[in-house]
């Protein structure tokens, strides 16, 4: 569900931010800062939903059907995505950036409270484990990972849709599209992190590439935890 939001969705955006000077000009520090700070309060959003409202939470949603649910979820991220990619104001920006971690923690708390700790724990080890390391490499190698940019934006679709058809047409539960989507979004941390070093360095794109990094690491723990499942 949630890699159907991706920020792919919004690549030619992505493209505009590059010839983009509205705003003031922050200093790379300051810019890199923002960054993470906004990536770090999403992340604290989900973990104090996780922690504090998965029970009342999945008591509200047991009556309500799963197509309703996906709906509002849909809704939700879609706009808060538009929001953010759309505007050129950072608070906007931040807001659509938290009507998206919150049915991102609606999701969260539907699944993780309900897996063994162990588990749960090991997918974000994993998780942190593969961020680091993409990041380091999108740093590092940055021409290599924007130059796969057309590649994953295409992988991921085909994905997506090969996904849906096997799921719900060929009643196919197996492991191999949590296996796709795993490499697929690690290559899109590397790619995100790469890129946004590329776009000016204002407070907004901040905020855009915050959520762009956001959902690549999101979804990468949701498809570990999936797989780590399997085992179990």
């Amino acid at each position: 569900m949630a890699q159907s939001t991706s920020i792919s969705i919004f690549d030619s955006r992505k493209e505009e931010r590059l010839n983009s000077g509205i705003g003031d000009q922050v200093s790379a520090r300051t810019y890199n800062a923002v960054m993470c700070g906004t990536l770090l309060w999403g992340f604290l959003a989900n973990a104090l939903m996780v922690a504090f409202l998965a029970a009342p939470i999945t008591h509200a949603l047991a009556g309500v059907k799963s197509w309703v649910v996906l709906v509002g979820y849909l809704v939700f991220a879609i706009g808060g995505i538009a929001l953010s990619v759309k505007s050129d104001n950072p608070w906007i920006s931040f807001l659509g950036f938290n009507l998206l971690v919150l049915p991102m923690g609606v999701v969260l708390c539907l699944i993780v409270p309900w897996m063994p700790v162990a588990i749960v724990t090991k997918a974000l080890l994993l998780t942190g484990i593969v961020t680091a390391s993409m990041i380091l490499l999108g740093l590092i190698h940055p021409q290599l990972f924007i130059g796969l940019g057309r590649t994953l934006f295409i992988a991921l679709l085909v994905g997506l849709v090969a996904e849906l058809v096997a799921t719900f047409l060929l009643g196919y539960r197996g492991a191999a599209f949590d296996w796709l989507f795993v490499i697929l979004f690690s290559g899109y941390i590397g790619y995100d992190i790469a890129k946004s070093q590329a776009y000016p360095k204002t407070v907004d794109n901040a905020v855009d590439c915050a959520l762009d990094i956001y959902l690549d690491i999101i979804n990468l723990f949701i498809r570990l935890l999936s797989l780590l499942s399997r085992d179990n």
